[in-house]
């Protein structure tokens, strides 16, 4: 009961709150609003169609590949060839000759020495003179040192190298080089004794020189 009497009771101050509400309303303002205008920049003119943005073409050139220079390779003469010639002499042969008879007294045989013969030396055979260069070994070629090789090479009755002996060298290179050059491609024209061809031993003197530049 007491909450049913608490429920009236506010009820009923509601009520009377909301019959003696008023409602307030504003009025109109008692000053004018004032407007200010802002000016506006007038519009670009319109480009003309004759009147075109100017382009910027840049080129790009095409990259320039550098020059590729080979390694020169090192450049080497012919090596100079010297040479002296031995050629062993044959021993003269004595010839007896009997004495003529005469009148008068006793006579013994006379012996006469036969001449000399006639040798020539052997000599290198110009058609083979380009042949004689022999290659340059690579390990010298590359450290760029020169070389002297002198050898002893036995000739032939036919013109070739029968066999070389080493005399003195700069180094093993060279005269291996010198060596396999005159085996196989070395041709003389052989000495001859009273025109007959005989062997012959001959030194040369090979030198390997690097040319500057």
């Amino acid at each position: 009961m007491g909450l049913g009497i608490a429920i009236a009771i506010n009820g009923g101050l509601l009520a009377l709150a909301m019959m003696t509400a008023t409602t307030v309303l504003r009025g109109p303002v008692d000053h004018p609003f004032e407007a200010t205008a802002i000016p506006i920049d007038p519009p670009p003119p319109p480009i003309p169609d004759e009147v075109k943005p100017v382009e910027w073409v840049i080129d790009d050139p095409a990259p320039v590949p550098l020059p590729v220079v080979p390694p020169a390779p090192y450049p080497v003469t012919g090596p100079t060839i010297e040479s002296t010639e031995v050629i062993p002499p044959a021993p003269p042969t004595p010839l007896s000759l009997p004495t003529t008879p005469s009148g008068a007294g006793t006579g013994g045989p006379v012996t006469v020495a036969t001449p000399l013969p006639v040798l020539v030396s052997a000599s290198v055979d110009p058609r083979y003179r380009a042949d004689f260069q022999p290659d340059y070994p690579a390990f010298e070629r590359n450290i760029g040192r020169d070389g002297v090789v002198v050898v002893r090479v036995l000739v032939g009755g036919d013109g070739r190298v029968r066999a070389i002996e080493p005399v003195r060298a700069t180094s093993d290179a060279f005269f291996e080089a010198t060596k396999k050059r005159a085996l196989s491609k070395w041709r003389f024209r052989p000495a001859t004794r009273d025109g007959v061809a005989v062997e012959s031993w001959r030194e040369m003197t090979v030198r390997f020189t690097m040319q500057d530049g």
